[in-house]
């Protein structure tokens, strides 16, 4: 049988959605507090759902009697200031929890990390698997919880786990709505003014999960894989979701002291507010950062021919129209 962590969020519902296709019987977790998807509901004969908390190892442990395969999408994502510690220490422990009963119960894990944990490649070069965080970026509370929980698996790894891991890039899909990537898109479609110089890789939600699937059912182990489908400029980006959605593209490109002084103001009127700032510190370094990612690996290894990065753009802007 096989358990899938964080079906309820936006990849893990795609990923079981495609193994319940494939008429796999599935045993989903998911928080109390947790909705089901309604893509879902058509195969909910063939989808189990429990309920644990990732920090609960007993709790955990009942759902994995019986368990051969695991797909670890679970992970708290946010770039709050106020979430660091706790989305560090949960992610981290949650991976470890799992780690340990795929090793008790001799199941095959495949593990969702990110592009947070790849290093960074030099000028020029495109960013591979064998990129790696020099240093912990003391910043970047979400990348910190990908690497360390990255570490976690490798140990497991050295302890006889049969697992690999995945890197994705930035996933994009319609079913993210405007949360997560596709806050993008929502802040294009109101009137984005600005673009910045950086880049980053992307990829539909679809292949992520077939990628993943793909490899789950493998000989593949102790591997790492990034899974990106193009490398796009912010610039490049922002002008063809605009188009897509018959409006001007931003024309003025922000500059790095410009996005400086914005999430220094962002963040001294969320404090005034008590809200989560528009823009942070991590953000907007990033925006100014040319990252390329290299596919050629995860290609090889699954043969998988992605989708066209214009085709989700065109996909997510018409499902926001509605």
């Amino acid at each position: 049988m096989i358990l899938v962590t964080g079906a309820t969020g936006f990849l893990g519902s795609i990923l079981a959605r495609q193994l319940a296709e494939q008429n796999n019987r599935l045993r989903c977790i998911k928080r109390s507090t947790s909705v089901i998807p309604d893509l879902l509901t058509p195969y909910q004969h063939l989808i189990e759902w429990t309920e644990a908390d990732m920090l609960d190892i007993f709790a955990l442990e009942d759902a994995f009697e019986g368990i051969t395969q695991v797909y670890h999408c679970a992970a708290w994502v946010s770039f709050k200031e106020a979430d660091k510690k706790s989305m560090i220490s949960t992610n981290i422990t949650g991976t470890a929890n799992v780690v340990e009963l795929c090793l008790q119960y001799g199941a095959r894990l495949v593990h969702v990390s990110s592009i947070a944990a790849i290093g960074a490649a030099k000028e020029g070069e495109l960013i591979t698997e064998k990129h790696h965080l020099e240093e912990t970026p003391a910043n970047n509370g979400y990348a910190i919880s990908k690497l360390e929980s990255e570490m976690e698996v490798w140990r497991g790894i050295a302890e006889g786990l049969d697992a690999v891991i995945v890197n994705p890039s930035v996933i994009i899909g319609p079913t993210a709505g405007t949360d997560g990537s596709g806050q993008i898109f929502e802040t294009v479609r109101r009137g984005l003014k600005f673009y910045t110089r950086g880049s980053c890789g992307l990829v539909d939600v679809e292949d992520v999960a077939r990628c993943i699937i793909a490899l789950m059912n493998s000989s593949y182990t102790a591997e790492r894989y990034i899974i990106n489908a193009e490398n796009w400029y912010f610039k490049d980006l922002t002008a063809a979701i605009a188009q897509c959605f018959g409006i001007k593209p931003p024309t003025t490109e922000a500059k790095p002291w410009m996005l400086a002084v914005a999430w220094r103001a962002a963040s001294f009127w969320a404090s005034v507010t008590g809200t989560a700032p528009s823009l942070d510190k991590i953000a907007a370094q990033s925006a100014t950062v040319v990252q390329n990612y290299d596919n050629a690996k995860i290609k090889q290894a699954t043969g998988i021919a992605f989708k066209p990065v214009t085709d989700t753009i065109a996909e997510i802007c018409a499902v926001l129209k509605n």
